[in-house]
């Protein structure tokens, strides 16, 4: 089996052309509120209430319509990333929404965010554990992480898989994982090294839970890591 680099892997059809998030809202059947489990608002309500403002990024957010969305409400600033710029026509005319046409996994702020989403958009990424590190650690003190993982999808090099590892890993870690919602949680922000290095992604895996082709994400064992909160 070829391991893809992220280069390789960004231009790979599997992950530039996947309509998971494309046109997924804010509320309804096809919504963040459903997939999530939680209602975004409900999230950055009372930090608005509180502090007058809130701030939100939506990682991998398709058209970006959810963010277009929740700009009705008052007080919040968003921001939103995907590979593919292909947004919402309307996103460019919502005064406080911020869009970024970049890969995730190389993507940095310059800020915390009190509520930072990836719905269904890490299985499209290579180094899923690399982004979700990185996110991890952009939360606002009292933040909300949540995001889509299948740790179906993270194997070790030797092709064992690493589901059991990870979940044990991220629980030490206090971070949270619903395994029938497969979707990993944190409050509050946690910089995690965790003792396992990104070694490549397979383009080829095929479907995943979601019964749309996904990436599975490679990593060879370290001698070390540490957790500090």
């Amino acid at each position: 089996m070829r391991l893809l680099d992220d280069d390789a892997l960004h231009r790979s059809s599997v992950v530039a052309n996947n309509a998971m998030n494309r046109e997924r809202g804010l509320d309804g059947v096809n919504s963040y509120a459903r997939d999530l489990g939680f209602h975004p608002l409900d999230r950055l309500a009372p930090i608005v209430a509180e502090r007058g403002g809130a701030a939100w990024l939506d990682l991998c957010c398709g058209q970006a319509r959810a963010l277009v969305q929740a700009a009705q409400t008052d007080g919040l600033e968003l921001v939103g990333v995907d590979l593919v710029g292909h947004f919402d026509p309307r996103a460019y005319e919502v005064d406080g929404l911020t869009l970024h046409t970049a890969p995730i996994d190389g993507w940095q702020p310059d800020r915390t965010f009190d509520l930072i989403t990836c719905v269904h958009g890490l299985h499209y990424v290579g180094d899923k554990l690399g982004v979700l590190a990185s996110a991890l650690s952009w939360l606002s003190p009292g933040g909300t992480f949540a995001a889509h993982l299948d740790l179906a999808s993270i194997r070790m090099a030797d092709l064992t898989p690493a589901a059991r590892l990870v979940r044990r890993l991220l629980r030490e870690a206090g971070v949270a994982y619903d395994a029938r919602r497969r979707i990993v949680s944190r409050t509050g922000p946690v910089v995690l090294d965790l003792p396992l290095a990104y070694a490549g992604a397979d383009d080829q895996a095929g479907p995943n839970y979601t019964g749309q082709p996904a990436v599975d994400s490679y990593y060879h064992p370290l001698s070390t890591g540490t957790v500090v909160q």
